[in-house]
């Protein structure tokens, strides 16, 4: 049986797939709810739209590695089940106090998501280690990639549809009880010694745990190779995420609204490009994957940023789109691979900091560039920083399946 078929019946990694789609729910009609609530409230206020976006990335910044030590520390299966429940608790808060007048408590759902987040996801993944087999682990993080690929296309127009149809009171509502639903699901999962046995260590502090996380990165040559590589890939993708209006406007001489033509190949491709790697999961090595994406994305936003004519760059963004979910797949999947269950939730919060970090940076500076170089010239650095990316893990291309990284003395 192939992985990809061995991964849909095992019982207990279904439940977490489960748990994933109804949070996935949960968090694009929250985000939607909230932005066009937050535009309608101010008339579409600047500031007050982009605190939205402030909520949601601060604490990936700030929160990431103390969320990462926390989920090395405590039992998964409870972790995540806490999270989802102090999530759907915490839109039931802000809905009663919205009713009262304060309008300006639907930017907190976000925030604490956001918080909460960071203690979900790596214990996502350590939930994902202690019940995959070694030959499940790509085949999962291909069915998680899918799924988000698919909320990115379908999730805007979800999100929009329910509130512009019931408002924002149902908005929240759903979301909160979706994340309910998330956390009943999970209390499917046997709380058995193994899934629940946590990697906490009696009398150390969190910063001891954090210096540790840090140095178990660090000591490893190839945890460290897949973390440059990672944040590479968020300065390449943070360095053009603003520009693709200027593409349709200035390259391609089109009206505004025309930037429909690059999202539906993009979206289209981000979606065939995850099943594809779900359907490939065991047959092509993740260090493959992952440098086949980096290649073929670098070559493709360097032809986004020169191409005059609109096939091509529609063309280019499919293809883009089609192997963006091997970088994330090779790259996670060789993370889970050779990193220790214990220290998962450290190695996470470590990289997670680094690539939105580098984005955050360029997205910030590529309004400037954009002002004082060509498109052209901007796209091809952003290539460029994913060739970087490509040139830090060339070693790993020979290198076969080894043991996890051994802890820092």
């Amino acid at each position: 049986m192939f992985a990809s078929s061995k991964l849909l019946h095992h019982p207990w990694i279904r439940i977490v797939l489960i748990s994933n789609l109804l949070t996935q729910t949960g968090i694009w009609v929250r985000n939607f709810a909230v932005l066009l609530y937050v535009v309608n409230k101010t008339g579409g206020d600047a500031f007050a739209v982009s605190m939205i976006s402030v909520a949601e990335y601060a604490p990936m910044l700030v929160f990431a590695l103390i969320g990462g030590v926390f989920a090395d520390r405590w039992p998964p299966r409870r972790t995540l089940i806490w999270c989802d429940a102090l999530a759907a608790v915490s839109i039931w808060i802000v809905l009663a106090a919205m009713k009262s007048g304060a309008w300006e408590a639907v930017f907190f759902p976000t925030l604490i998501s956001a918080v909460l987040s960071q203690l979900s996801q790596p214990s996502g993944m350590r939930l994902f280690q202690e019940w995959a087999a070694a030959d499940l682990i790509q085949p999962a993080m291909s069915v998680l990639q899918t799924m988000f690929a698919v909320f990115m296309v379908l999730g805007p127009v979800l999100g929009t549809w329910v509130y512009q149809t019931f408002g924002i009171g149902v908005s929240m509502g759903l979301t909160g009880t979706v994340f309910l639903l998330s956390a009943a699901v999970l209390g499917w999962i046997p709380a058995d010694s193994k899934a629940e046995g946590g990697g906490r260590r009696q009398g150390t502090s969190v910063f001891r745990e954090m210096r540790d996380g840090i140095r178990y990165v660090t000591s490893n040559r190839l945890l460290g190779r897949l973390s440059l590589c990672f944040a590479a890939v968020g300065l390449g993708i943070g360095l053009i995420s603003p520009l693709s209006v200027f593409i349709v406007t200035d390259k391609l001489g089109l009206p505004a609204d025309h930037l429909k033509w690059l999202s539906i190949p993009y979206g289209a491709g981000e979606i065939a490009g995850g099943i594809a790697a779900f359907a490939l999961a065991g047959r092509m090595a993740p260090q493959t994957l992952l440098m086949l994406g980096l290649i073929v994305n670098a070559a493709g936003i360097a032809v986004t940023g020169w191409s005059d004519m609109l096939w091509l760059t529609m063309l280019a963004q499919f293809v883009i789109a089609l192997l963006q979910p091997a970088i994330f797949i090779g790259n996670q999947t060789l993370v889970m691979q050779h990193t220790e269950p214990e220290y998962i939730g450290r190695v996470s919060g470590i990289r997670t900091p680094l690539m939105t970090g580098a984005m955050l940076l360029m997205m910030s500076l590529s309004g400037v560039l954009a002002g004082r170089l060509p498109l052209g010239i901007i796209y091809s650095l952003a290539g460029l920083c994913l060739l970087i990316g490509l040139l830090i893990v060339l070693p790993l291309y020979r290198q076969r399946e080894s043991a996890p990284a051994s802890r820092p003395e």
